[in-house]
């Protein structure tokens, strides 16, 4: 499974690439405004600590002022993903891009049917929001597994990019459900590592050495 960060913070990014566990980089709007700084330039900063897809955002609603936008987006560096909102506008705007070879990014997606839509209009990237369709009582998990099978059903090539993920669990079960991709907030990320067994382990070792009076 790939990792991409939910994030627009310079640091996190930094830090989880230098230590090689990026594969891309998830923004939003909401993300760029916790920053407080100008949404181009963090774009372009991301892109230059990471190869891989960085997802803008585009804000306009209608097709013309989606691909206006991804127009400007594009040309921040070569490793841009347009993200644009799984609706009938931004379907068409999601095969316009493609057929530039431009990669996009369909989000706020909450059901197969949509997904199917956004493989046909040749999205590099579907984005299910799991985190989001267990709030209303709806397993998203449930979501991811019939995505992949209709993906796989057709040979479709986009890639499942599990969303609003909250918990190390959603983390595991989007793997297990066959998604190819998990963006995640760094700290979601930072958790996968953690297990008391690992830190008591851990204590026992450091005693035990401490006992021996060695050093290293």
């Amino acid at each position: 499974m790939k990792f991409f960060a939910d994030t627009a913070e310079i640091k996190e990014i930094a830090e989880l690439a230098e230590m090689g566990l990026l594969d891309g980089v998830t923004t939003n709007p909401s993300l760029i405004a916790k920053s407080g700084r100008d949404f181009k330039e963090v774009v372009a900063e991301i892109c230059q600590l990471v190869e891989g897809p960085v997802s803008a955002e585009v804000i306009a609603l209608d097709c013309a002022g989606m691909l206006a936008q991804a127009k400007d987006l594009t040309a921040i560096a070569d490793n841009v993903a347009i993200k644009v909102p799984l609706t009938w506008e931004g379907l068409k705007a999601c095969r316009a891009l493609s057929d530039q070879g431009t990669m996009v990014n369909v989000t706020l997606c909450f059901n197969a049917n949509q997904a199917l839509l956004a493989a046909k209009a040749g999205a590099a990237f579907i984005s299910p929001f799991i985190g989001r369709l267990d709030d209303m009582g709806i397993d998203g998990m449930e979501v991811i597994e019939e995505i992949r099978a209709i993906y796989d059903n057709y040979g479709f090539t986009t890639e499942i990019l599990a969303a609003s993920i909250r918990s190390a669990n959603h983390v595991k079960f989007a793997a297990m459900a066959g998604a190819d991709v998990a963006t995640v907030p760094p700290s979601v990320l930072q958790g996968l590592v953690k297990h008391p067994l690992t830190d008591k382990g851990l204590e026992g070792f450091m005693a035990d050495w401490k006992k021996t009076g060695q050093s290293l």
